[in-house]
């Protein structure tokens, strides 16, 4: 502990230890810095840029970027709530998310960021609308990659703690999208008690039987907005 320094997140003093980036720090102080591809307990990525936060007069990813001492974080301002809406919004444009059909609803964190963000009617960019086909092939999840928003979550996950590389990108740009190691779901080693399964932030891999089982009031997001368990900290 000797070793901790302070840094600022808009204006409030933040204690941090050496190695730790600054949204682990941030949430260890109870500041909630959006984030969709990062997840507890995965390697970080910093590919989906929600937690793009202003440090030292430039733009970084919260997520890998290391705490300095005296550094000043703007986070919680207009300038990057409006950076994070386009982002989120072009997120909904570029999958199919119809959120009040989905299985996910309620527990998408999609979904939960895009409420966050005062945003409930996505606009202004073109609708890419991707055609894909679902793999319900495995008799224990199905995999539906019109909603994947390339979070590589479920990668992560599969390879570092399930040790089995079932999932990966394939593609470029706006094509780039989740595949998997095998013809189908059914034809690699996925389980459903793998802990990939279980990652996913919106509706693109679900276990089989599990839909709608939660009822409205119960969902994750039902109780607050999404962060809420981190600013429950300060």
């Amino acid at each position: 502990m000797t070793d901790a320094f302070t840094f600022q997140i808009d204006g409030v003093e933040v204690t941090a230890q050496p190695g730790q980036t600054i949204m682990e720090a941030a949430d260890a102080a109870g500041i909630y810095i959006p984030r969709l591809c990062d997840h507890e307990g995965l390697r970080h990525q910093g590919g989906c840029r929600v937690c793009t936060v202003k440090a030292g007069g430039r733009s970084v990813a919260a997520c890998t970027q290391p705490a300095e001492a005296a550094l000043e974080v703007e986070n919680d301002t207009e300038a990057r709530r409006r950076v994070r809406r386009d982002l989120v919004e072009m997120l909904f444009h570029g999958g199919n998310h119809l959120c009040p059909i989905c299985e996910k609803s309620g527990n998408c964190e999609l979904q939960a960021m895009a409420y966050r963000l005062e945003m409930t009617a996505p606009t202004r960019f073109p609708w890419l609308e991707p055609c894909r086909a679902v793999d319900a092939s495995h008799p224990e999840i199905a995999l539906d990659t019109n909603r994947c928003i390339s979070c590589g979550r479920c990668i992560r996950a599969s390879q570092d703690l399930d040790g089995k590389g079932v999932f990966g990108y394939v593609g470029r740009g706006i094509h780039r999208r989740v595949a998997v190691n095998g013809a189908d779901l059914a034809h690699t080693e996925a389980a459903g008690a793998d802990l990939a399964m279980g990652v996913c932030p919106v509706g693109c891999i679900l276990r089989k039987g599990e839909g709608f089982s939660v009822p409205i009031g119960e969902r994750v997001f039902d109780d607050g907005l999404i962060g809420h368990e981190i600013e429950a900290k300060r």
